[in-house]
């Protein structure tokens, strides 16, 4: 078998390999992990062909899952998660509590398996990957509402429950009770310093000194910033306190989420977020071997049926069983419907101290990849039982929740994105009239005083998706783009054309080419080209003072701002 011969090779070989079954399985109307997961297949050490470098994969796939989080938890505060812990709590926990008795009384009847190696077996096989859950829910648009928080208080809920796992796995190798208590407790004291120190310290420092960046101007510095905060305090997390990376960066983004900032870094590491969640799907379709999985072929669909009845329809029943809505539990429980990155972590460890036979790593890896791969008919299914029964129906889910609440809900309002020269003149102008209106500027100097002034205001780049939304672009009347830079601009109008079809907008220009764009767009849209304007308020200035009417004069000026330069001059001569 032909090996890659460094980093980088396995960095090359692992993306296309991504993007090319990710492809093809869009190709065959699946989700773009379908074929991350294929690709892992393709490439991994268990089948024919080239193969990547394992340990450099599963380190970036691990640095992926902290951006995931840190990037999920910056759309949720603290106080979100907090509210729905009246049913994450005990509903997390009989979950888990089912399928580990499910994989456990699998697991009985293995030969030479006991009750307590059973019982790790079903744990294994009881705890839903994160990642997975949250790449699911923003592919079908419920990453955010009452949906996501329950799935987001569950998983942290599961996050922990792992978290003293691990801990308790290797202690009651030892078979020393009171070595299992004292571990027990040494990893309760560390989780509750760690998110101490973080509602203390982080909440206040970690803003801060991203705020201190944010004012030198520097995206790049601001961008690489946001990537040293959610990585590094996820690495103390699992280096110091013995958290989860993955648990480690969520904190972080809840903590910074918190911010005026949050916005912005988010969308700053979304494309990080999805090339690293790319990668981390690519290596655990490396862990597969499809031939140890031939081995144990009817260990391995039972198990799969453990993680679909134990995870998914717990979850599903337990949350109806709370009072939750059929629809908002459908959505929750199947994306909790299968096994991850937690799961394959206490699997080898328990392998590796003898807890568990090398024979059933098939097994759980079959249970994560099955349940996966059949996670669009398990979304399919679980909405249409919730359809049969009767409840209220779920709220309607209209984007980020918490960038949205971070403004005053407006309907029909201007957005102004830009305000230096010419933005400062339009602000004005509207603010005389009492006029709703939202800025969008990335100068963080100019923000702070905008919001000083209380006039709302978002700090970021509007060329990104994220800060148009929490700008409401979906409830907008009207957009004014007066950025500098054509593309910026042409990039801001499109994303607003996407999110709200019927909004009317205003750019400023500066070729003919951009003012013939946007009249392509929408003839009814306004260019604004600096020294056409010039031109025609002088004109219009002339027309009058040589006797034209007031109304004859601004109906030319109009004709004449839609032309081209040479056109107009043609038009003038008579020709």
């Amino acid at each position: 078998m032909e090996h890659a011969p460094n980093f980088l090779a396995s960095l090359v070989i692992g993306l296309a390999a991504a993007f090319a079954f990710g492809l093809a399985a869009r190709a065959l109307r699946l989700p773009p992990l379908v074929g991350y997961l294929v690709a892992g297949v393709a490439i991994g050490p268990h089948t024919p062909g080239m193969t990547i470098d394992g340990e450099f994969t599963r380190t970036m796939a691990e640095a992926g899952v902290g951006l995931l989080l840190f990037g999920v938890g910056l759309h949720f505060q603290p106080r979100d998660l907090l509210a729905v812990w009246r049913v994450a709590v005990p509903g997390a926990m009989a979950q888990v509590a089912i399928g580990t008795l499910l994989g456990a009384a699998l697991g009985m009847t293995l030969p030479g398996l006991g009750f307590g190696p059973a019982l790790v077996f079903g744990l294994a096989l009881a705890i839903a990957s994160t990642a997975v859950a949250t790449r699911a829910l923003e592919e079908r648009g419920h990453l955010s509402g009452e949906a996501a928080r329950i799935a987001l208080g569950w998983l942290v809920l599961q996050d922990l429950l792992v978290v003293l796992g691990l801990v308790l796995v290797p202690a009651a190798s030892g078979g020393q009770e009171s070595g299992l208590l004292a571990a027990v407790l040494l990893a309760l004291v560390k989780l509750a310093a760690f998110a101490g120190i973080m509602l203390v310290v982080g909440r206040r420092v970690l803003p801060w000194a991203l705020r201190q960046v944010a004012r030198s101007g520097s995206r790049e510095l601001f961008t690489l910033a946001v990537v040293v905060v959610a990585l590094g305090v996820a690495f103390e997390a699992a280096s110091l306190f013995g958290v989860s990376f993955a648990l480690g960066a969520f904190f972080a983004g809840a903590i910074l989420g918190e911010s005026d900032l949050g916005h912005q870094a988010a969308a700053e590491t979304l494309p990080l977020q999805r090339i690293f969640a790319a990668i981390f799907f690519v290596s655990v379709g490396m862990l597969l071997d499809p031939f140890r999985v031939l081995d144990a072929p009817v260990t391995s669909v039972l198990a799969l049926l453990v993680v679909l009845v134990g995870t998914g329809g717990a979850t599903f029943a337990l949350l109806v069983a709370l009072r939750v809505a059929p629809a908002t539990a459908a959505v929750v429980a199947a994306a909790l419907a299968q096994v991850g990155e937690f799961s394959f972590v206490l699997m080898e460890l328990a392998i590796g101290q003898g807890i568990l036979p090398e024979a059933l790593r098939g097994p759980i890896l079959m249970g994560s990849f099955g349940a996966i791969l059949l996670m669009p008919l398990t979304f399919r299914a679980l909405t249409a039982l919730a359809a049969r029964l009767p409840g209220r129906a779920p709220p309607a889910e209209d984007g980020r929740s918490r960038l949205l609440a971070q403004l005053p809900r407006m309907e029909g309002h201007a957005i102004l994105v830009g305000y230096g020269r010419v933005g400062v003149l339009v602000a004005a102008a509207l603010r005389r009239h009492n006029l709703p209106l939202i800025v969008v500027e990335d100068d963080r100097h100019r923000s702070e005083v905008l919001g000083r002034q209380a006039v709302p205001v978002l700090w970021g780049n509007a060329t990104q998706a994220e800060m148009l939304e929490a700008a409401h672009i979906s409830r907008a009347r009207l957009l004014i783009v007066t950025l500098p830079l054509a593309w910026e601009a042409r990039r801001v109008v499109e994303l607003a054309r996407a999110a709200n079809p019927g909004i009317e907008v205003a750019v400023r220009a500066h070729h003919d080419s951009e003012v013939e764009w946007l009249n392509a767009q929408d003839s009814t849209g306004l260019a604004v080209m600096g020294e056409r304007e010039v031109a025609l308020g002088i004109a219009d200035f002339a027309m009058q003072r040589m006797g034209v009417a007031t109304s004859t004069a601004q109906a030319t000026v109009d004709v004449l701002r839609k032309r081209r330069v040479a056109d107009a001059a043609v038009a003038g001569l008579g020709v």
